[in-house]
């Protein structure tokens, strides 16, 4: 009987602690908390073909560069956490919800801003960076370099982030990256009527009635960026000639010229990004000789938040599609209702409305 008593305590005891054991294993003792969850994510491929695993959804974002930290902006402002140069100002006033206007400028790495700096970006914890592709060195190494710089967040490589001709890649493939892809489709449509509207009629003009532009850059108009150069695609794209037509070093965005070289082109038409400039060519004796300068053919470039026609080259670019053309072509183009235009992008890319003096101050500096 004893012998019973003492088999049925033993017993018991196993009992109770196989039964401590468990509840130790299924993470539910008293003195060990539960394992947090861990953060969903997706896997994605990028624009080099990389398969990269990514938070989702994504929260915030950063990039090394303007075309694609624009792009962010367009696409989902809420998400950009920082941008590579700040909105440009007129007349003291930024055409941007003000919200916007006050994300840190945290540089990049590009010749506009090479002033990027690693440390600054990973302390920021963006879920992912989106690099893009500048056509200047090998790009794939260039993405292993910034992921062994970046660590653990994901380097996005973004291709077409500047170029006029076919941003639909880069639109949709950020959108999609980004949980956008409404916001991207609408983006296209106004993409999409601007190339048909503008490239249908400057198509039929013949070569020898191409008006001959020079691009004036720069605080004293001389520099300039080439025929073929990113930053000077527009020209071409509405149908006028760069006069700037020689070879410079690959890779170089803009070089410098001088004013016996300007006197030479004798451009018909002037596109100028630099309002201390503009405000000075009229009376600058150096440029009274100029057709362009003679037949009031100058033209600023309109600037904020992001310029229209380059500085940076990206989606900021596409209002200046039918702005550039009808600065050329203005009799061709008569029926182009630029203010109309102006607010449409506005609101869609910049979401911001457009006030009538805005729009005017935009269209005529």
């Amino acid at each position: 009987m004893e012998k019973k008593k003492l088999l049925i305590i033993i017993g018991a005891g196993i009992l109770v602690i196989a039964t401590i054991g468990l509840y130790s294993l299924n993470g539910i003792s008293n003195t060990q908390p539960a394992t947090p969850a861990t953060k969903n994510t997706t896997t994605i491929t990028d624009m080099m073909g990389r398969n990269l695993v990514i938070p989702s959804p994504i929260k915030g974002v950063l990039a090394t560069a303007p075309p694609t930290s624009i792009a962010v902006y367009i696409l989902a402002p809420d998400k950009l956490m920082g941008v590579n140069i700040a909105p440009s100002a007129i007349n003291g006033s930024v055409y941007m919800p003000e919200k916007y206007q006050e994300l840190p400028n945290v540089g990049g790495w590009t010749m506009m801003t090479p002033n990027g700096n690693f440390e600054s970006f990973i302390e920021m914890k963006p879920d992912i960076v989106f690099d893009a592709e500048w056509g200047v060195g090998n790009f794939s190494d260039q993405l292993v370099d910034r992921q062994e710089k970046f660590g653990s967040i994901p380097v996005v490589g973004v291709l077409n982030a500047y170029t006029i001709n076919n941003f639909d890649p880069c639109i949709q493939f950020m959108g999609r990256v980004l949980g956008e892809d409404g916001q991207a489709a609408s983006l296209e449509e106004f993409y999409h009527r601007m190339l048909s509207n503008v490239t249908t009629r400057v198509e039929t003009i013949p070569e020898n009635e191409r008006v001959r532009v020079y691009y004036a850059s720069g605080p004293d108009g001389l520099q300039t960026a080439l025929k073929g150069s990113q930053h000077a695609e527009l020209i071409e794209f509405a149908g006028g000639e760069n006069v700037a037509d020689f070879e410079i070093a690959p890779g170089a965005a803009f070089t410098q010229v001088s004013m016996e070289q300007v006197t030479t082109w004798n451009p018909d038409l002037i596109i100028v990004d630099d309002p201390g400039f503009y405000k000075t060519i009229y009376n600058d004796t150096l440029w009274l000789s100029i057709n362009a300068v003679k037949n009031h053919r100058v033209y600023l470039v309109p600037q904020s938040p992001y310029k229209w026609f380059d500085g940076p080259p990206g989606l900021n670019q596409i209002i200046g599609i039918p702005w550039t053309a009808k600065v050329f072509y203005p009799d061709k183009f008569s029926d182009m209702d630029m203010p109309a235009l102006t607010r449409e992008f506005y609101s869609k890319f910049y979401h911001y409305n457009l006030t009538d003096n805005e729009v005017k101050t935009l269209l005529n500096p």
